[in-house]
């Protein structure tokens, strides 16, 4: 059977999520440092919270919740940290970048009819920022992806500078996963391959974590390969994410289990880069 369907990770697999995360947050976090004389060691276990509150580790609201800077400077902490907000905003500007080739694959795969699907445990909100600036809204087709947080506002146009169209994904249909279930539950996907009306091997599933992406695909029955090039544990970068983690104690508990319960090996493996996905789609246009 022709694979018709690519089903991809996002997150370290069709961009260095960790790098864009790691240069925008310690670009803050040393403005809030210098404007605050505090020890970064101070604020690492009230980010932790917070993040584990909103279950994600780019909650936009951080600032104004963090107790050590909101004692001191209460209603006007944005105002005063306003500089750590900028220097953020400039550093992820300058990180935000697909990996190679990333973009021509895509439109190779477009072009051949293959429809694009991709998964991610990052929430809409933050997702959807990235598929906007990056292009990638122009060539995914789905997104499947957890609901947001609560908002700590009524009025979330309020906080908006530019009309409600810019916030909107033009081509890419957002769709979401069921809230507080993660990978690698392969039933996600299957309900995935199901919503599509696809069968499990008319799909590629390709992911960069070898306990979540290739264990969940390989559980539901769909080819695997796994994104070598997008490792990133043991760079120095992920300790400072791990520090501010928003993974729970009993998260961090169940993924210490996933990864010592055995050792899964990729079907596939691409090394150097996401083109290496071109082969498994050498078919002509697929009729629609």
């Amino acid at each position: 059977m022709h694979r018709t369907v690519l089903i991809t990770d996002v997150d370290n697999t069709l961009f260095d999520w960790v790098d864009i995360w790691y240069r925008s947050f310690r670009a803050m976090l040393d403005e809030v440092c210098s404007i605050s004389g505090l020890r970064e060691e101070e604020l690492y276990q009230s980010i932790s919270s917070i993040h584990q509150t909103h279950q994600t580790s780019e909650y936009a609201f951080l600032l104004e919740e963090v107790p050590e800077l909101h004692s001191r400077y209460g209603d006007k902490t944005l105002e005063v940290l306003s500089p750590a907000i900028a220097a953020f905003r400039e550093a992820r500007r300058e990180a935000m970048r697909l990996y190679p080739g990333v973009s021509e694959t895509l439109e190779e795969l477009r072009a051949k009819g293959i429809k694009i699907v991709a998964y991610t445990e990052s929430q809409e909100f933050y997702t959807q920022y990235r598929f906007r600036k990056l292009g990638l809204d122009q060539l995914i087709d789905y997104l499947y992806s957890p609901p947001d947080h609560e908002l700590p506002v009524d009025d979330v146009g309020a906080l908006r500078k530019y009309d409600p169209e810019r916030y909107e994904m033009k081509l890419t249909k957002q769709m979401h996963t069921p809230r507080g279930e993660v990978k690698p539950n392969p039933h996600i996907l299957m309900s995935i391959l199901d919503d599509l009306g696809v069968a499990p091997e008319q799909a590629l599933y390709v992911g960069d974590s070898k306990m979540k992406d290739i264990a969940m695909a390989q559980g539901a029955g769909v080819l695997d390969a796994w994104a070598e090039y997008g490792q990133a544990q043991h760079r120095e970068q992920y300790e400072l994410l791990k520090k501010v983690t928003h993974w729970t104690p009993a998260q961090v508990k169940r993924e210490a289990e996933i990864n010592s319960g055995r050792d899964v090996t990729p079907t596939h493996t691409l090394r150097d880069q996401f083109s290496e996905v071109l082969p498994f789609f050498t078919t002509s246009k697929v009729a629609s």
